[in-house]
């Protein structure tokens, strides 16, 4: 008995225009200037070249990436901004000696970036009142000479963009005071926080004059707890103020 013929299988090609087979997205091409500076950044990050090495010249890249002299000076005059590298002419291009801060810099700006005003107020009211006793502990008259100078500041400051400033600088002067290398950094991405757009838009909407002097006061009182070295009241001045921000920003 005859068997009827089978049918063909359809293939990608067989499907009607108009629904063409998805394709995974490439990666960047062999001539492309991405390629190029992210594998710079390998390097640098991978520690493959440190500081002081002599980078590949101008010609071995457009040679290896496949670009350009103009398209491969782009990319290293971009590196060269960010402080990761050097150019000295008719020497070359070298790893600079800033290579660590300034790679330690891009990455809290890429944290930064993607950190909501409601996970750094999270933050800091775990963290601040937390780091008080340590900053009391090894504090120097120069650290409460910068609190003074920041609470001045921001009280004497024409504008809220300025009042912000001085506000940030002076949290980060109290981290600072703790001698703490880590508690620093940590500290100067929670400013970089700050200094993105969507802070400062929360900031000018529930901005008054009224909260402003508010600020102000409980700044002072801060400092001066912490100055007299009292702990538990540089703590519970830290977490009220918190609190206050907070509640002012997002509303609980």
């Amino acid at each position: 008995m005859d068997r009827p013929p089978r049918r063909p299988t359809s293939t990608p090609a067989d499907k009607p225009a108009g629904s063409p087979a998805k394709r995974p997205a490439a990666a960047p091409a062999a001539g492309s200037p991405v390629r190029l500076r992210e594998s710079l950044l390998d390097k640098l990050r991978d520690r493959s070249w440190r500081a002081g090495d002599r980078l590949p010249t101008e010609r071995a890249l457009c040679d290896e990436f496949g670009l350009s002299r103009t398209a491969v000076r782009r990319v290293l005059g971009d590196l060269r901004a960010r402080g990761l590298i050097t150019q000295v002419v008719g020497s070359g291009t070298y790893v600079s000696t800033t290579v660590a801060q300034a790679l330690s810099d891009m990455a809290v700006g890429q944290a930064a970036a993607s950190t909501s005003p409601a996970e750094l107020m999270g933050a800091r009211v775990v963290l601040e009142p937390a780091l008080i006793e340590m900053a009391i502990g090894n504090a120097t008259a120069a650290d409460f000479a910068r609190m003074d100078l920041c609470c001045d500041e921001g009280e004497a400051a024409p504008s809220l963009e300025q009042f912000e400033f001085w506000d940030g600088q002076l949290h980060e002067a109290i981290a600072n005071a703790a001698h703490n290398a880590f508690i620093s950094g940590v500290f100067r991405q929670m400013n970089a926080v700050r200094a993105q757009g969507e802070w400062g838009m929360l900031k000018r909407r529930s901005a008054t004059p009224e909260r402003r002097a508010e600020y102000e006061r409980e700044h002072r009182a801060l400092v001066t707890a912490v100055k007299a070295r009292d702990v538990e009241r540089a703590r519970a001045h830290c977490m009220t103020h918190l609190l206050h921000v907070r509640w002012n920003l997002l509303g609980y």
